[in-house]
């Protein structure tokens, strides 16, 4: 991509690194700053700058966090006795737009990949069993995603979950709402005939 400006390639190139992000959208972004009031470039480059600086990740569970523990945690009205196990913070912002979960979660920072890797000493896993002794948790979920990976990291769990006095249990997984069975995958399809639940009018 041929610019007429060293500073306007630099900044699309930076902008580019983001996950989705291709040139074209970076130059469109670039070019809106540009258009706009320099303080909104200001505003957004302070944003950015402060949320890198001073951004924490709960003590507790490892979501993010302002402070030393999440608003979740410190949430008094929270279920206590369930806690929801997920791969990243991404999830917990997703099961929480759900409004479906009211528990608390325990952020592994990932899952088990072998080739890549990433053994359970690599994960936020310990600290997940420490949370367990107190014995006020009575269910463990495992929202971890229908991959390799994640089965993987579920049957890891599961084995030293039972050595806790905890229910465990796993989100459902079959079809989407609104999808085809004709452009469901095997695995899929195969899940959701296995999990197949009462049919209610």
């Amino acid at each position: 991509m041929n610019l007429p400006s060293l500073l306007l390639e630099e900044a699309v190139n930076e902008l580019s690194k983001f996950p989705g992000i291709g040139k074209k959208s970076a130059l469109r972004m670039v070019l809106h700053l540009l258009k706009n009031n320099p303080e909104d470039s200001d505003k957004l480059g302070q944003a950015i700058i402060k949320m890198r600086n001073n951004i924490r990740f709960c003590q507790t569970c490892g979501n993010v966090s302002d402070h030393e523990e999440c608003n979740i945690c410190t949430n008094q009205l929270r279920n206590r006795q369930t806690l929801c196990v997920v791969e990243d913070l991404r999830d917990v912002m997703a099961i929480e737009n759900t409004g479906q979960f009211g528990g608390l979660y325990h952020v592994l920072g990932g899952v088990v990949s072998p080739i890549d890797g990433i053994g359970p000493d690599k994960l936020n896993i310990e600290s997940l069993f420490a949370r367990l002794t107190s014995g006020e948790i009575t269910e463990v979920v495992m929202a971890l995603p229908a991959t390799v990976e994640g089965d993987t990291t579920m049957f890891f769990l599961s084995k030293r979950l039972s050595d806790y006095p905890v229910r465990i249990s796993t989100i459902s997984r079959g079809i989407a709402v609104g999808g085809s069975l004709e452009y469901a995958d095997e695995i899929t399809l195969g899940r959701a005939m296995s999990g197949r639940v009462p049919y209610e009018v």
